[in-house]
């Protein structure tokens, strides 16, 4: 039986030489499966997108820091976007979440064809005025070459990705998760052969979830030979923070115009999260009234007001 949440656990060698990060991932991806209804493909994209995410997403400092994995490639999947936050929680959607192709070349889902080739950029939120973006080329479309290329290139951290998930023939998740084997600077030459000859000894990572390896025992086939300690572990999960006020605020930030049409078309006005799902409904006096107290609020802290007007005089 699939894990009933996901977990990351890590790890690093005792000279420091060698980080691993580890997730089980597969009871995120279950999650994702029922609120897009992806296709057994889709299925396969988005699980790695939303399990990377996760990986790179527990690197960052902060409580309030946050990572968006984006990949825009040319392939049927369309744009995936997923966003994590420092403790590994994720959410995600795919444009196109119902693609389907046959499989590949050895008979696997076709995740590089669905995803194609274009680029892949990593937005780190950490709270500064502007967000840092990384922009690296999609090599493979099957995202986790993709995601060795952007440490390689954009953060200069000599990294080893694997990613995986199985889904079984009714199109549900029954094993997903992947690591990260990161060289620290001083790592000794010996240990980077020995880490490289245990990686290849290692194979999927997904088969071994499914035949009921754990963290701890994947984690210490990457380490064998070389000494180390876990360091940490920790639950996730699919998170969406999405909320009905959000959505109300975003609505009342519409220019006069787009807002007008709204409210003269005199029907409820529904918005939907592609992230979870969840749907919010708002009726045309609600947001006569936010309008307005937004509005009384502009104009008491002195801001311009803006419109159609304002914007001709900018153009």
């Amino acid at each position: 039986m699939p894990r009933e949440t996901s977990v990351i656990k890590r790890a690093i060698s005792r000279d420091g030489g060698i980080r691993v990060i580890f997730c089980d991932s597969t009871a995120i991806v279950r999650k994702s499966c029922g609120i897009h209804h992806t296709s057994k493909t889709m299925t396969a994209v988005l699980g790695r997108a939303l399990t990377a995410t996760s990986l790179m997403a527990c690197l960052l400092k902060d409580r309030d820091n946050t990572l968006t994995l984006q990949l825009r490639g040319d392939g049927p999947a369309g744009s995936v976007i997923c966003v994590g936050d420092y403790k590994g929680n994720v959410r995600g959607y795919a444009e196109n979440p119902d693609c389907e192709l046959p499989p590949n070349s050895v008979g696997k889902l076709d995740v590089g064809g669905a995803v194609g080739h274009g680029t892949m950029y990593v937005i780190k939120d950490m709270g500064m005025n502007d967000p840092y973006v990384g922009v690296s080329p999609i090599v493979s479309g099957e995202i986790a070459e993709d995601v060795t290329e952007y440490f390689a290139s954009s953060e200069q951290t000599p990294t080893v990705c694997a990613l995986g998930v199985r889904v079984d023939r009714d199109n549900m998740c029954f094993a997903a998760g992947g690591y990260l084997v990161q060289l620290m600077p001083g790592c000794y030459d010996e240990d980077i052969d020995r880490l490289e000859t245990n990686v290849k000894m290692a194979g999927s990572v997904s088969k071994q979830i499914a035949d009921g390896m754990d963290g701890d025992e994947i984690i210490a086939a990457l380490f064998d030979g070389i000494e180390y300690d876990m360091f940490d572990e920790f639950d996730i999960g699919y998170v969406c923070p999405c909320e009905r006020d959000k959505y109300l605020r975003a609505l009342v930030s519409l220019n006069e115009k787009d807002m007008n049409e709204l409210l003269d078309a005199g029907e409820p006005v529904e918005t939907k999260c592609r992230f979870c799902g969840r749907t919010y409904v708002f009726s045309v006096d609600e947001l006569r009234e936010a309008r307005r107290l937004a509005k009384e609020k502009k104009e008491s802290d002195g801001e311009p007001e803006s419109g159609p007007d304002a914007s001709e005089q900018t153009e």
